[in-house]
């Protein structure tokens, strides 16, 4: 199983803001640590938004910094959240079905069994575990330090999103 590079960049846009706890980013830092279209990005951090992964501040001096607690924002929950199919086969799909195989064919269920697995291992790290004290991932992300600005420093109105997690 191969995750869409959507959720691959939705991971790495989380991991990016960790590393950036008390500073507002730049999508374009993001974009141009991990050589990811500005365009591409956007988008997806737009939804990270709406699910309440992270806040979005518009305008001149705005950015993107972490909605919740990094220990509060499950690998799981995320990858569920991005990945539009986890239908590895087509088995999978019950009302469009048409392997003639199914009936007596055990493949849905051991993929079911390792994708719940799979499921399983990613809902027991957070954010917060991949980022862990954050030193070797500062160094390699650190150098578009220029390109965030410290929270402290932003004055402007801040609509509270609230998670429904």
């Amino acid at each position: 199983m191969r995750l869409t590079d959507h959720t691959d960049y939705s991971l790495r846009t989380l991991i990016y803001v960790a590393v950036h706890p008390d500073e507002l980013v730049h999508v374009q830092a993001v974009a141009d640590a991990f050589d990811i279209p500005k365009n591409h990005l956007v988008k997806i951090v737009q939804k990270l938004g709406q699910l309440g992964y992270l806040h979005t501040v518009r305008g001149r001096s705005g950015g993107i910094r972490l909605g919740r607690a990094p220990e509060r924002i499950g690998l799981g929950e995320v990858v569920r959240a991005m990945e539009p199919d986890f239908a590895m086969v087509e088995c999978f799909h019950q009302g469009d079905n048409a392997c003639v195989i199914t009936s007596a064919c055990n493949l849905r269920g051991v993929l079911g069994e390792a994708l719940r697995t799979y499921f399983a291992v990613l809902d027991r790290y957070t954010l917060a575990d991949l980022v862990g004290q954050s030193t070797e991932l500062r160094r390699l992300l650190g150098d578009a330090v220029a390109a965030v600005i410290p929270v402290a420093d932003i004055k402007v109105k801040r609509r509270v999103t609230e998670s429904s997690s």
